[in-house]
């Protein structure tokens, strides 16, 4: 065969191996074709030449390209390895100084099985892992002589399954807080509410319990987590080319490059997360500022200083607080990046720093995915911090709103790091919003607020890291910034004007003007004392509003024990995206001064503290305990148009000890029904001719060790008013006095009403429910709640 037709072949050879990736045979194929068109080019004629060398001269570039990358491939599989090595002897010597031999061991021999595999390294490298692996294989066979007695066990730590009967899961408190009253662990009934609301968007995050911080973050191959690929919004999908891992984009992958993370670095793309960015930003600020890690603190892996760090093996654990507790979060770190070569998600304008899109698709993928609706800064920074959510409308109009007051809180405690802070905007015309230079509906992060000369001014910053407020003390404003000001504040707007990163200074007027709420989440460590309870409201329990009764809605005894301040924090637990879309769901928390009984009528007393109902997941309410103030309050949550299950968190936090309990239901439970009609419809007492008519019901109490204390419900037409009366007829023991010789439900009310009956000795008593006005007739459901067995039978 001639050295064209080899040629020919051999070129064909490589075009095969090339689409195959089979880099060496194709490399080797390239070459042989080239040497031999370059011996045939001196016998063919000199205008084939030419024709030839072009061909020659493709095959070496191509052949040369297709080894470089090879060992270009080869270069970055050597430095990945040793990456891997270096931070599994971190891990390992971590392990180690906190004594936990077993797994030191296991990460140890890890790190020297992993330097052993790496293959065609250069010498640097070689030599780099060549050293871990020495310190590895040294420490880890110190540890096995140290071992040898007893049996080595280098299993990964198995987490303890969450059921609702075996569970031992502590109940929930932080460093600074102390859980005051109630069992250390939870009831079944809270385990069985915590288990149900683990499963949020089709994934299951269970409560963070101190096994996880034994979480492997090593594997032989890259981590990829089933559910990371997370649903891309509309604007991702147009533009997205494929998934990234860090050390794609990024040389050199840090989670956080220098000692603090930094909030002007963070930027929002085109995930709708506003909100959440703006939360990051704030709490950035915030660990710089007071150097407290608030939000570096809940990613994992960490190194011994506790700051979260690269995994080169590509998995991440996020402890957010979901739900009532906090709860654990797996990623891997793959990230959507754009045709355009653009990471489209949230991230540091520092390419090599990662912390921003990690916790944003730890958030992601409890929302579902990057296509979530949004949410507000309230649920975003307390998922990502634990502070306590408070919502304040902005009311310019309403006079109860007091203004100075709210701006001079949030300026006050910015200031000393109790609170974190973002504003939003509600609507706006598209002609005043580009007037303005804000965004319709959206989140700004609250960097300061100060008080120069009278003048009250905001630093904000819009997560996107451009477009900027364009009025007063705006970089475009000549007329207020004076040199006083500009020196007091260290700002210059003409260098500001020249580089647009979305921050800027705004005055407080402007802020009532054209913003709506400020989202304010407080840092619990105001407070000593916690104590928390899970629920779960059936939707079948109570009526679907409260205007009548609330006495079947879950209720609660607060007991404080010295004067002070409680807040009561209400949350309720989300497990759709769809609740976030379209949250139908109204609740809130009314207060009573009832000396923690129940309470049955929504305002028989008057609530001390009359909840707004709102379809946030978060309500908070704060009592302030004084001299003479109650210590006893009765707790009740509320719903507006109840037609679903709902499970919810009720948490307390106190400057002072109190207890948190659930007030539980009376264990026996008799229902009867009955009619008012002809002429047992008599009406109230003032028709004294007619009201003897009306139905009489005689209850039995039998002895007891304690006094038996009955509640009596009447249910009735609600165009009616109706009461009931109760009497005495006789005692078993007659040396017992009555404790009444006639009890009344008191006014004649719609539809619903309450006999309250307590200490009742053994014995009989009649009760007689009736309308206000003889001769309205229809049914009523007359039902008896008893902490002792009674009996109760109409009387013919």
């Amino acid at each position: 065969m001639s050295d064209f037709a080899n040629a020919t072949e051999a070129a064909s050879l490589a075009v095969r191996f090339d689409q195959t990736g089979q880099t060496d045979k194709a490399v080797e194929c390239y070459r042989t074709a080239a040497r031999l068109l370059d011996r045939v080019c001196s016998h063919v004629p000199p205008d084939k030449q030419t024709e030839l060398r072009n061909k020659v001269r493709e095959y070496l570039e191509r052949a040369t390209l297709l080894q470089e990358q090879k060992d270009n491939a080869q270069q970055a599989e050597s430095e990945r390895a040793m990456q891997q090595c270096y931070f599994l002897l971190q891990q390992a010597l971590d392990a180690d100084e906190a004594d936990l031999k077993d797994l030191a061991l296991q990460l140890y021999t890890q790190a020297v099985e992993l330097a052993v595999s790496v293959k065609d390294a250069d010498p640097d490298i070689k030599t780099r892992i060549k050293n871990v692996a020495t310190q590895a294989l040294d420490r880890a066979e110190e540890i096995k002589g140290i071992k040898k007695m007893g049996a080595l066990s280098i299993n990964e730590p198995k987490r303890p399954v969450i059921s609702p009967n075996k569970a031992h899961l502590q109940r929930e408190q932080s460093v600074q807080l102390k859980v005051v009253s109630g069992k250390q662990v939870y009831t079944e009934e809270e385990k069985e509410v915590l288990r149900q609301t683990s499963n949020i968007n089709n994934n299951c995050f269970l409560p963070f319990m101190d096994v996880d911080l034994s979480e492997k973050f090593q594997y032989a191959i890259p981590f990829e987590d089933r559910a990371s690929e997370l649903k891309l919004s509309s604007k991702q999908e147009q533009e997205f080319n494929r998934w990234v891992r860090p050390h794609e984009v990024s040389s050199d992958p840090k989670m956080i490059v220098g000692d603090h993370v930094d909030c002007f670095s963070i930027k929002q793309t085109v995930v709708s997360d506003c909100s959440f960015v703006a939360s990051l930003a704030v709490s950035a600020l915030y660990e710089r500022r007071f150097n407290k890690k608030i939000i570096t603190s809940i990613i994992y892996p960490k190194n011994k200083n506790k700051d979260p760090v690269y995994n080169p093996f590509g998995k991440y654990m996020v402890k957010l607080h979901l739900n009532g507790v906090r709860r654990k979060v797996i990623i891997d770190d793959r990230l959507p990046y754009s045709k355009h070569g653009r990471l489209l998600c949230s991230y540091s304008s520092n390419k090599n720093e990662f912390w921003v899109s990690m916790l944003e698709k730890a958030y992601m993928k409890v929302m579902g995915g990057y296509d979530f609706p949004g949410s507000n800064s309230n649920i975003d920074l307390h998922a990502l911090t634990g502070w306590i959510p408070e919502r304040c409308a902005i009311r310019s109009g309403d006079p109860d709103f007091n203004s100075g007051a709210l701006y001079e809180t949030i300026r006050s405690r910015l200031e000393r790091g109790d609170v974190l802070a973002t504003v939003a905007t509600g609507p706006l015309p598209d002609d005043e919003a580009e007037r303005t230079g804000l965004v319709a509906t959206h989140a700004y992060a609250v960097l300061d607020v100060r008080l120069v000369n009278g003048v009250k001014l905001l630093k904000l910053k819009n997560p996107w890291s451009h477009l900027r407020w364009r009025g007063n003390y705006s970089e475009l404003d000549i007329a207020h910034w004076t040199p006083t000001l500009r020196a007091t504040l260290n700002y210059d707007p003409d260098s500001a004007a020249q580089y647009d990163n979305g921050v800027f200074w705004i005055d407080y007027t402007s802020i009532l003007n054209f913003f709506e709420v400020f989202y304010l989440n407080w840092n619990p460590g105001l407070f000593q004392y916690t104590n928390c309870i899970h629920q779960k409201w059936d939707a079948g329990n109570g009526p679907v509003k409260d205007a009548y009764n609330i006495g079947e809605n879950p209720q609660f005894t607060l007991h404080v024990q010295g004067k002070g301040a409680v807040w009561l924090l209400l949350t309720r637990h989300i497990t759709q995206i769809d609740d976030f879309r379209d949250n139908k769901e109204y609740i809130t928390l009314l207060v009573y001064k009832n000396q923690g009984r129940r309470v049955y009528y929504p305002h028989d007393p008057p609530p001390y503290i009359d909840g707004i109902r709102i379809n946030s997941p978060h309500y908070l309410c704060k009592i302030i305990v004084g001299e003479n103030s109650c210590d006893r309050y009765t707790l009740v949550v509320s719903q507006y148009e109840k037609t679903r299950s709902i499970w919810y968190t009720l948490r307390a936090y106190a400057t002072c000890p109190f207890t948190l309990e659930k007030l539980e239901p009376y264990p026996h439970v008799k229902s009867l029904r009955g009619e008012w009609s002809g002429r047992t419809a008599g009406g109230c007492e003032n028709h004294r001719l007619t009201y003897p008519n009306n139905p009489k019901f005689v209850v039995t109490v039998p002895h007891s060790r304690a006094p038996c204390n009955v509640v009596v419900e009447l249910k009735g037409p609600k165009q009616y008013q109706i009461g009931m009366d109760a009497r005495v007829e006789a005692l078993d023991d007659p040396d017992v006095t009555a404790p009444f010789l006639r009890e009344s439900s008191g006014p004649y009310r719609s539809g619903f009403i309450y006999l309250e009956l307590r200490n009742l000795p053994a014995g009989k008593y009649i009760l007689m429910p009736s309308t206000f006005y003889p001769e309205q007739e229809g049914p009523f459901i007359m039902e008896l709640k008893s902490t002792c067995p009674i009996t109760c039978e109409p009387r013919n």
